[in-house]
C-alpha cells in the first residue's frame, strides 16, 4: 500500500503543479511507468503507439478508428493510395498525400518518407537511430528495397511477395527530417521538441512524471483536429494508485482500472467503457533446445489446467476467456480439434505421459511484469495461473521486470542471456493483421535479431502456411489460409492461451464524445470536456 500512496501523491503533485487546468483538458493515467519514446517509433509497447505514435504521427497506412460496433479496418493515410504491381507481386506503389505539413512547417514528399525508412534500416545513414530501430525495424520485415520516384511518389519492393505489407507500414510514424536537420540532427533534442504530421504537437515532457499534447490546428486531415485544448499523460504503473488518482479527480481517464473497483467506479458515476478488440494474453514459450516446452504434452497440459472461469470471475467479469489464439467467433478461428478448457486429470495425465512425476517433478520459471501496455492486472493474473498449474503438479517461479525490460528480453530472445534462464514470458499481443497477429511470433526466420520469434519456434510446415498467407491477394482466400495457421497455434498448444482482454477503461462523467474503437489503438480527437 506504500507504494500506492507514494503513486497517488506524485500524481497529485503532478497535476497541482501546474496552474488551473482549462475545461478542454483531459488528463489520463496510463499503465505504462515512463513517457513513450516521442522520436516517431515509441517504445512502451501498443500503449506506446497509442499515445505518443498515433497522435504526434502519421503513418503511411492508418486504421479506422470511428466505429465501435465492427473490427476496424486500414484507410488512407500519409499515402492517398496504394497499389501492388499486376506482374511482379514485389513492387508496390504508394502515392503520397499532396500537402501535408510537418508541425514544424516543412512539406511531406516521398523523400521525406525514404529518410524515415533509412533512419529505422540504414545503419550507415546519418540520421539512423538504434532506439527507433529497435522498435521499428521488425515492424517493417518484408521491405528490400525503396526509393523516391518523384516528390509524391513512393516505390517499395519486397523480399518477396506480401500482402501483409500495408499492415506493417501502419506501425511507421514519419517524423520531420527538417526539424533533425535545424536541431543539429540529434535525436535527443528532438526528443524534447519533435515534429511529426500528426493530430496532436508535442508541447511539454518531463520523463516519468507527464507529457502534454496540444491540437494541431493545421492537420491535413480536417475532421480529426482535436477538440480539446490539452491533453495530459500521466505514468501511474500500478492500478490502485490509478483508481485512487481518477476519485479524488486527478486524473479524467484511467487504463485499465483494477478489477474491485469497478463496481464502486460505477457507483460514483464513472463511465466504464469496454469492447472486444485484437488483443489476446498468453504465455510465451520458450521452443529454444531444452526448454520444458518443447514437448506438445507439457504446452496441452498447462493449456488444460488454466481455470479461466475462474479468472473471469477474479477480473470482475472483465475478460473474454480464451478458446484459441483469436477470440470466439474470429473471422480466422476455423475448427481447432485441441479445445481449451479446465481438465485437470488429462493434464496430470499428460504431464504423466511427458515423463513428470514424483522422481522428476516440473519446474521452470516465467519472466512477468507488474504492468504494462495490454497486461491487464499481470501480478494478480499470473498467481492465479500460478495456482492452477501447481494443481496439475507443475512448479512455476516467476522473476518480475518491468514492462520496457520485458519488451527488450522479448526481442533480444529466448536464447539471449537477458532470458536469465526463463522458458517463458508472459507477454499480450496485438493480433488485428495477419503479420502481428502470426507471423512475427513463429517464422523460422524472425528468429532474435531478425525479429521478435523470441521462443525460436521453427516449423517448415507453418513457414509454408505464412508464405501462403503472403502470396494470397484475395481477402477470402487469404482467410481460409489463416484459418488453418490457427488450428495449427491451437491444436499443438504453440501458446498458454489465457484471455483475451476487453480494453477496460474508466472515465469521469465530464468526458464526452469518445467512440471506443475495436482497435489497441484509439482517437482521441472527438473527446470534449463537460464543464
Amino acid at each position: 500500500m506504500k507504494h500506492v500512496r507514494m503513486a497517488a501523491a506524485m500524481a497529485a503533485a503532478l497535476v497541482s503543479a501546474s496552474p488551473a487546468l482549462a475545461q478542454g483538458t483531459l488528463r489520463i493515467g496510463m499503465t505504462a511507468s515512463d513517457i513513450p519514446l516521442t522520436t516517431g517509433q515509441p517504445d512502451q509497447g501498443g500503449e506506446g503507439q497509442r499515445f505518443m505514435g498515433l497522435t504526434v504521427y502519421d503513418a503511411l497506412v492508418h486504421w479506422d478508428l470511428t466505429r465501435a460496433d465492427k473490427p476496424s479496418t486500414l484507410i488512407p493515410g500519409l499515402a492517398a493510395s496504394w497499389s501492388v504491381d499486376a506482374t511482379d507481386k514485389t513492387k508496390w506503389t504508394f502515392k503520397i498525400r499532396e500537402g501535408v505539413k510537418f508541425h514544424d512547417g516543412s512539406t511531406l514528399t516521398a523523400s521525406a518518407v525514404v529518410w524515415n525508412l533509412d533512419k529505422l534500416l540504414k545503419q550507415d545513414a546519418p540520421q539512423f537511430d538504434q532506439r527507433q530501430a529497435s522498435q521499428g525495424r521488425s515492424r517493417i520485415p518484408a521491405i528490400a528495397t525503396y526509393r523516391a520516384v518523384d516528390d509524391l511518389t513512393l516505390e517499395i519492393i519486397t523480399r518477396a511477395p506480401d500482402a501483409t505489407l500495408p499492415y506493417q507500414l501502419a506501425w511507421i510514424g514519419i517524423s520531420s527530417p527538417a526539424q533533425w536537420e535545424k536541431l543539429g540532427k540529434n535525436w535527443q533534442e528532438f526528443a524534447k521538441t519533435p515534429s511529426g504530421t500528426g493530430p496532436w504537437k508535442l508541447a511539454a515532457v518531463t520523463p516519468r512524471e507527464r507529457a502534454e499534447l496540444v491540437p494541431n490546428k493545421d492537420y491535413w486531415d480536417k475532421p480529426r483536429i482535436p477538440k480539446l485544448d490539452k491533453m495530459i499523460l500521466i505514468p501511474l504503473p500500478e492500478p490502485n494508485a490509478r483508481v485512487a488518482a481518477l476519485r479524488s479527480g486527478q486524473v479524467d481517464w484511467i487504463e485499465a482500472p483494477a478489477p474491485d473497483a469497478v463496481a464502486s467506479l460505477k457507483a460514483a458515476n464513472m463511465q466504464i467503457i469496454t469492447n472486444a478488440y485484437p488483443h489476446n494474453w498468453t504465455w510465451h514459450f520458450s521452443r529454444a533446445e531444452g526448454s520444458v516446452w518443447n514437448d506438445v504434452r507439457v504446452r496441452q497440459a498447462a493449456n488444460l489446467a488454466v481455470d479461466r472461469e475462474g479468472l473471469k470471475e477474479l477480473l470482475g467479469g472483465l475478460m473474454i476467456p480464451a478458446e484459441g489464439f483469436m477470440p470466439p467467433g474470429h473471422q480466422w478461428f476455423g475448427n481447432p480439434k485441441f479445445k481449451l478448457k479446465r481438465d485437470l486429470a488429462q493434464a496430470k495425465k499428460l504431464l504423466a505421459e511427458a515423463g513428470y512425476g514424483p522422481s522428476k517433478p516440473f519446474q521452470t520459471k516465467i519472466l512477468i511484469s507488474p504492468s504494462g501496455s495490454g497486461q491487464m492486472q499481470p501480478l494478480p493474473m499470473n498467481e492465479f495461473i500460478q495456482q492452477n498449474l501447481a494443481e496439475a503438479g507443475m512448479k512455476i517461479d516467476f522473476e518480475v521486470v518491468e514492462w520496457n525490460t520485458l519488451i527488450n528480453i522479448w526481442r533480444a530472445g529466448a536464447k539471449h542471456e537477458s532470458s536469465r534462464g526463463a522458458t517463458g514470458m508472459n507477454y499480450s499481443y496485438f493480433i488485428q493483421d495477419p503479420f502481428t497477429g502470426f507471423i512475427r511470433h513463429l517464422q523460422c526466420n524472425l528468429q532474435p535479431p531478425a525479429g521478435t520469434n523470441w521462443g525460436h519456434y521453427c516449423d517448415p510446415e507453418m513457414d509454408k502456411m505464412f508464405d501462403e498467407v503472403r502470396n494470397t491477394f484475395d481477402a477470402e482466400a487469404q482467410t481460409k489460409v489463416l484459418q488453418r495457421v490457427h488450428e495449427k497455434y491451437v491444436d499443438e498448444a504453440l501458446f498458454l492461451m489465457v484471455t483475451h482482454d476487453v480494453n477496460a477503461r474508466a472515465l469521469s462523467p465530464k468526458v464526452k464524445g469518445f467512440v471506443q474503437a475495436q482497435n489497441w489503438f484509439q482517437d482521441f480527437g472527438t473527446i470534449t470536456m463537460a464543464p
